[in-house]
């Protein structure tokens, strides 16, 4: 919980920017800012609201409304269409119906009825303690700071020490109505409090006025990390570290070891991606003295909670004797335990109306000298759940040095996780797309077909890393891409797939990136034309290279990686009419095709039994977009077939049986069909994408 001088929090209110704006709009301002710091609250994590007068949409008469931030919103990116409104008179009447602590979940049913214009956006579970808290403005966060103090042994203590009487505090309590109804009878008893701390769970503070609310809630943070600073200056934090940290090269060269063993146990009934994360605080977490027995205690906060699961696990890894081996040969052993231990701790808590048991494998695990691997369905969910055990590791650390620090209850734990609220939720999320969970590796990514083919694997849900040459050309696509399906999904790698080393290392990279990989399309490529008496023995052996030796490497480090795994996978070669029909003033291009096409075949017989499938995709004349089909090849080619440039396309197009352009779309979506469970039951096989050529039928 350290604070450095000169890097506290800043007050970013622009009255400038403010003035003129309505209150909504003001909430909306307050909202952002507070959002853009995640010391101030995690993604995701903790709401704002004010109450404001509107015009009803049938009286006409000025009504008091409740804006607050709609249910699994981020106050962070939250647009006005992310805030939920509700007439206040109605949320009040709500009182009248309330039947005890027994049934206050259905007290949630209840809020649609208070929709203010027919507002679609739904009420979170925190929508009572915004509005019983009688002031306009309400801010509710989760800074690390706070909650450190929140989830000491004498957390109240604590709250007094800091704050005195500006700052209440409340015992645990898990976020509901009957928690409105303690909140607002601590204002009406403490008139001149500005807010509480909530036991294990975070900070709410309260003003009439939307900046003065700001301020506020950023001066409080700011006491609490300051109190933190002088507090723990000098002390050694988590007990002292008994391991020392790998140099970072050795660290992720570990990582891509760990994280495909991992993902392959844990995802036998849906493909998890994965997250690694070597931050300094991480770090100072695994190496230390503490790591186990604060680890075991789970995390606090339930936001935190509800992202990391029960609590993390400790892979057995000894960085001062790094034998990789041995850890990954016990980690099954680890992962079964974990298993075993999540399932006696939801036989303990569960109630006869509790949903099913869940997926009982870890979300977190530490590794001490290495760092922490997260994994979930998707990767910005990995990502965002390892940030969430940082601002835990934040929280010990604090609670750890000052006091001591507690972990949720095991039942209230429980109670949250397996909440029928947090169930409902969960039903109404949309179907996973069909490639949600997997990892593709496209080279040649900055071509054509590779770009083509990576937005079609992304609109379906895969993580993507785009493997080429051109460093240029492979940021731009990557640019593109990420501007589209956003960052978390698109890494690239710069790779020239005939160099042994090079191929290797974007397969690690990938490792380390996502957790591994499930589909490789390989589609590196050049082209050359030449008559066979002036084909020089350079580039016969440069279409070999890439063509047929550069295939090889890629898909040798593949088998690796899907064997480690052992979850099945992919491959989809791109290769050519031409490796099946023969073209003049082709032969090496024809020659390497071919060879790439039969490497495929071989390599269907070979992973087989592991459910490692290996098809090809035959494209003909693909000529928008494609590298190949500029400079020389594109003079050659229109040599040979005695036209011009313009009319080269257009010859193609004839030359077909269907007598159509094929693009690279057109291409993607047959790659698309062998990566993904359409094509299931398929393996050594042949696609032709060409617009028909009876020379290059398969039979």
């Amino acid at each position: 919980m350290s604070n450095a001088a000169g890097n506290g929090l800043q007050n970013l209110w622009d009255d400038s920017k403010a003035k003129g704006m309505s209150e909504p709009e003001k909430l909306l301002y307050r909202s952002n800012l507070l959002g853009s710091d995640k010391r101030i609250t995690n993604y995701g994590g903790g709401n704002t609201s004010a109450k404001v007068m509107e015009k009803d949409p049938l009286s006409g008469e000025m009504v008091e409304v409740m804006w607050v931030k709609g249910s699994g919103g981020d106050v962070g990116s939250i647009r006005m269409d992310g805030f939920a409104t509700l007439y206040m008179d109605k949320l009040r009447a709500l009182k009248g119906v309330y039947r005890g602590l027994a049934y206050e979940d259905e007290m949630v049913g209840y809020l649609p009825h208070c929709t203010f214009n027919l507002n679609p956006r739904a009420a979170s579970i925190d929508t009572p303690l915004h509005a019983y808290v009688p002031k306009k403005h309400v801010d509710h966060m989760h800074p690390d700071a706070i909650i450190a103090i929140a989830a000491s042994r004498n957390s109240r203590e604590l709250t007094r020490k800091i704050f005195g009487d500006e700052i209440g505090w409340l015992p645990w309590k898990r976020p509901g109505y009957e928690l409105g109804l303690w909140l607002e009878e601590f204002c009406l008893k403490n008139p001149k409090a500005k807010g509480v701390v909530l036991e294990s769970h975070g900070l709410f503070t309260w003003d009439d006025d939307a900046k003065a609310c700001y301020e506020l809630t950023v001066a409080i943070i700011q006491k609490a990390m300051d109190w933190f600073a002088a507090e723990t200056a000098g002390k050694v934090a988590f007990g002292g570290a008994v391991h020392h940290s790998l140099d970072p090269a050795a660290r992720r060269a570990v990582a891509a070891r760990l994280m495909p063993a991992i993902r392959g146990m844990i995802s036998k009934d849906h493909h998890m991606v994965g997250h690694f994360d070597d931050q300094p605080a991480v770090l100072d977490f695994v190496n230390s003295a503490r790591l186990e027995p604060l680890a075991a205690l789970g995390t606090s906060c339930p936001d935190h909670f509800l992202r990391t699961k029960i609590r993390p696990l400790v892979v057995g890894f000894t960085p001062a004797q790094p034998d990789v081996e041995a850890t990954l040969a016990a980690l099954s052993g680890q992962v079964e335990d974990y298993r075993r231990g999540y399932a006696a701790y939801y036989d303990r808590c569960k109630h006869d109306n509790s949903p099913a048991l869940r997926d009982p494998n870890a979300v977190v695990y530490l590794v001490p000298g290495v760092g922490m691997l997260t994994f979930a369905r998707d990767k910005a969910t990995a990502r965002i759940s390892g940030e969430f055990y940082v601002n835990a590791i934040n929280v010990m650390r604090g609670a750890d040095t000052v006091s001591e620090y507690c972990g949720l209850p095991e039942q209230e734990a429980f109670d949250i996780e397996y909440w029928l609220l947090e169930e409902a939720k969960l039903q109404r999320m949309p179907k996973p797309k069909s490639l949600a969970g997997k990892v593709a590796l496209v080279t040649g990514g900055a071509g054509g077909i590779g770009a083509a083919t990576a937005e079609r694997m992304l609109r379906e849900g895969a993580c993507v890393v785009l493997a080429d040459i051109d460093a240029e050309a492979l940021a731009a696509t990557a640019g593109n891409l990420a501007a589209r399906h956003g960052k978390d999904v698109v890494r690239t790698v710069q790779m020239n797939v005939t160099k042994e080393e090079q191929v290797i290392a974007a397969f690690t990279e990938t490792a380390v990136e996502f957790g591994g990989v499930d589909i490789l399309v390989s589609n590196a490529g050049i082209a050359s034309s030449a008559p066979v008496e002036q084909t020089s023995l350079d580039l016969w052996n440069r279409n070999m290279d890439i063509l047929s030796t550069g295939y090889f490497l890629v898909s040798r480090e593949a088998f690796k990686l899907l064997r480690a795994q052992g979850i099945g996978g992919s491959l989809v070669f791109v290769a050519s009419k031409n490796g099946l029909a023969a073209s003049p003033n082709a032969a090496a291009y024809c020659t390497a095709k071919a060879a790439e096409i039969h490497l495929a075949r071989c390599l269907a017989l070979e992973g087989a039994e592991a459910g490692i499938r290996v098809n090809v995709v035959n494209p003909d004349a693909v000529l928008r977009g494609s590298k190949i089909w500029s400079g020389e090849w594109l003079d050659q080619r229109a040599s040979t077939y005695k036209t011009d440039k313009e009319g080269l396309e257009e010859m193609y197009r004839q030359r077909s049986m269907l007598k159509r352009s094929v693009l690279p779309e057109d291409i993607a979506e047959g790659v698309y069909f062998f990566a993904s469970e359409l094509s299931a039951k398929s393996t050594g096989n042949i696609l032709n994408v060409d617009a028909g050529n009876v020379q290059a039928f398969t039979r």
